[in-house]
């Protein structure tokens, strides 16, 4: 990650780059190299911070939680102990509820359904407390800033590299919960890809939500009827990669990279996992999440929004780009690079720190 992001400037670097604005009176002079952030007036008022994870049966959320109170601390910012929902989505309503029942004054949620969350959002917004959402943006509600990567690059960069890797036959895409926005642009965007760029790839699909279980079983019956499959684009190592490696190594069909018969396996994620199945040849690629930044940058928006700070869009100076959602909500795209065999071993190049 590059560099440390500043809040907020001293009055009278404000005051002169105001007059300016004024002066010349360009809109563009709205916004600072770091989005723009503006106070409300508040002070720096901190608090406690509810801290709420979609569930820990993912290396990837473990990796999140591990991180969570590392980047608290950095940020200065007084975290409770993580709250697991369990996957399940009317226990994180109650799990906000209860965040807020004993007296937060901040919450960074990941929600696991971009619908139902807003009753939890409603229920902070009433209670005048600021929410950061991550990795999942929600359908409707109030947040201060959602800290995401951009999903539909998910998609068009596993597409692009099995495009270019298999160039014609069957790929199958293991998708992740369409309740969800994630599992909805990272499948929407494989499947747009390869019909524009990729026409001579067949696309399967396994709708798995983000169930480890229900990814083994169905890419079993899927591989019997399809035994000429060349490649897989997994949506979630975190949640597929074993099953899918014991599903092929059951079936003899696991072959290493560069052997007869090797099926080309992209994923996303970035966990060590993923990293030693691609040392291995077991795996050729990931799109690499960012976990550190995810805990990182919640923590970051959510002291910013707690002192009554604001943003606007625009570049920021962690390689990154806030954007302006249709729902009218800010997203922090966090940067999610590709990670293949060549560059598995120099994390300065894409940019995750996960060990």
């Amino acid at each position: 990650m590059a560099g440390r992001t500043v809040i907020s400037r001293a009055g009278a670097i404000r005051a002169a780059a105001l007059a300016a604005c004024a002066a010349l009176a360009l809109s563009a002079c709205g916004s600072t190299k770091d989005t723009g952030a503006s106070g409300g007036g508040a002070g720096d008022k901190g608090g406690k911070v509810g801290v709420i994870l979609p569930l820990l049966t993912s290396p990837f959320w473990q990796a999140y939680n591990d991180y969570v109170p590392k980047m608290a601390k950095s940020q200065g910012v007084d975290a409770l102990k993580s709250v697991n929902s369990n996957s399940d989505p009317a226990q994180q309503i109650t799990d906000v509820n209860n965040q807020l029942n004993q007296g937060v004054n901040g919450l960074v949620v990941a929600p696991l359904d971009s619908a139902a969350i807003s009753a939890g959002l409603d229920q902070a917004e009433r209670k005048g407390v600021p929410v950061v959402a991550v990795d999942v943006a929600p359908e409707k509600g109030k947040v201060a800033m959602v800290v995401r990567a951009n999903n539909t690059a998910y998609g068009e960069k596993a597409c692009e590299f099995l495009g270019k890797t298999v160039k014609s036959g069957k790929v199958v895409q293991i998708m992740g919960d369409l309740a969800s926005v994630n599992g909805r642009e990272r499948s929407e965007a494989f499947r747009a890809c390869v019909k524009s760029k990729y026409p001579d790839l067949k696309v399967l699909e396994v709708p798995a939500k983000w169930e480890s279980d229900a990814a083994a079983s169905k890419l079993d019956t899927l591989l019997n009827a399809n035994p000429d499959i060349k490649g897989i684009y997994l949506q979630a190592g975190g949640v597929y990669l074993a099953p899918t490696l014991q599903t092929l190594k059951s079936k003899k069909m696991l072959k290493k990279a560069g052997e007869k018969g090797h099926i080309s396996i992209v994923s996303n994620d970035g966990i060590p996992q993923e990293f030693e199945a691609i040392r291995k040849g077991e795996i050729d690629a990931t799109v690499s999440q960012p976990a550190d930044a995810y805990a990182k940058y919640g923590m970051y928006y959510v002291k910013a929004a707690m002192a009554g700070k604001t943003f606007k869009p625009g570049p920021t100076d962690h390689n990154s780009e806030i954007v302006k959602l249709p729902n009218g909500m800010l997203e922090d795209q966090l940067a999610a690079p590709l990670v293949t065999k060549k560059n598995v071993d120099d994390p300065e190049l894409w940019g995750n720190t996960v060990k």
